[in-house]
């Protein structure tokens, strides 16, 4: 706390902690996102319900941010964030035991425990910040992010190795990757458990405590810390918004490939494109939100999803080309706009209350997610992945008057 060395020290190690939790939490969210509506289809041999699995994920995924969220609020970082991808991993294990013994109500089950980890691999990003002034905010985020793609990527792509692995214990092979999420998960709580010491979110307050001390009692220090309702709104509304979109045509994307001749091969590789782009560029999108604003990258954001939207309703089913190009650039724009909602919320919060308020929005953000799955196989089910997409891309011009108006109200 005497030291601004040493609290420069300890901002590096605990995002190096942190990023290396995000490798391993990375490729355990894959799993869901690869091969989990494609279990669902076999399991219930119908297309309506495909998106079921993300929808009840995503929805564990709220309960579990709010846990999460309270769970560091009181406890920190470390306890909240080793808690969620332990719980994650055992949901992963329930998956690979449903496909098993072939039971629709245990795999619904454990999807819903599953998205712990899900929750917890985007609440990782928070811990970035806690010791990062207000010019570092995006930038932190960004770089817990990157590393996340090492995973994410590699997940995907071993879908076809996982699921011959998966065969040779007798397991069906779409639970494979689900293996994978299992060992990726726990691995993730134990580093976290390990290594995260100092707790950063205790430092941060520590240091806010501090803060309050040395301007003593002056009307400087309680602006300082004021809490800005305006930009929690905005910020969450941006990223709740590119939420729906992405899971939405993510979702049906496998589903949409298959029937149209692809293997699990070309699945996975698209999948690959989409989350890579998703969390590869991070660190260029922090440094851009740190330079240009939040207002500029979510109004580019809502203008990247149009353009993804428009592409895989009108690119060919058997293009794998045009695909990839469509599910990165939909993974791109909602890098865009998570990124710079989250440091709008960052900004707009007090470090006293700010793990419970960013668990309260990432609760809105899967419940979003949850709809945007649901809805997605029933929309293609009753009428087809183009209409899907144009819903998608039409939804995140929402986006630019939303941001225009936070805009328009500052004073």
């Amino acid at each position: 706390m005497d030291s601004s060395e040493k609290l420069k020290l300890l901002y590096k190690r605990t995002l190096m902690i942190v990023s290396i939790s995000q490798i391993f939490g990375g490729a355990g969210l894959a799993a869901g996102v690869t091969v989990g509506a494609l279990l669902a289809q076999q399991m219930l041999g119908t297309d309506a319900f495909a998106g079921v699995p993300t929808a009840l994920f995503t929805l564990g995924s709220a309960g579990s941010a709010l846990l999460v969220g309270r769970l560091s609020h009181r406890y920190g970082r470390r306890t909240g964030l080793t808690a969620g991808f332990i719980i994650g991993g055992i949901g992963a294990i329930g998956v690979i035991i449903s496909a098993i013994v072939n039971s629709i109500v245990l795999l619904f089950i454990a999807l819903l425990i599953y998205g712990a980890g899900t929750a917890t691999n985007l609440q990782a990003r928070y811990a970035g910040t806690d010791l990062a002034n207000s010019k570092q905010r995006a930038t932190a985020i960004s770089t817990t992010m990157v590393f996340t793609t090492f995973g994410a990527v590699a997940g995907p792509n071993l879908v076809n190795v996982m699921g011959d692995f998966a065969s040779s214990i007798n397991v069906p092979s779409l639970a494979g990757p689900f293996i994978l999420a299992a060992v990726a998960y726990i691995s993730a709580g134990l580093v976290l458990f390990v290594m995260l010491r100092p707790d950063p979110l205790v430092i941060g307050r520590r240091m806010e405590a501090e803060t309050h001390k040395s301007k003593g009692n002056g009307e400087s220090a309680v602006i300082e810390y004021t809490e800005d309702k305006r930009g929690i709104i905005v910020g969450a509304t941006i990223m709740v918004l590119t939420q729906i979109v992405m899971i939405a045509i993510m979702t049906m994307t496998p589903v949409h490939m298959t029937h149209h001749g692809h293997g699990l091969g070309a699945v996975g590789l698209v999948i690959g494109f989409h989350i890579g782009a998703m969390y590869l560029p991070s660190l260029i999108t922090g440094i851009l939100v740190d330079k240009l604003g939040r207002v500029t990258m979510a109004i580019a954001s809502g203008m990247t999803l149009l353009i993804a939207g428009l592409l895989s309703a009108f690119a060919p089913g058997d293009s794998l080309v045009l695909l990839i190009i469509a599910l990165s650039l939909l993974g791109l724009g909602w890098n865009f706009g998570l990124i710079s909602g989250t440091a709008l919320i960052v900004d707009s919060t007090e470090p006293s209350t700010r793990a419970k308020r960013q668990g309260a929005v990432d609760v809105l953000i899967a419940l979003s997610g949850a709809a945007g799955g649901a809805l997605s196989g029933m929309v293609v089910a009753g009428s087809s992945y183009l209409t899907l997409s144009l819903i998608g891309g039409i939804m995140s011009l929402i986006l630019i008057p939303v941001v225009i108006w936070s805009r328009g109200n500052k004073k």
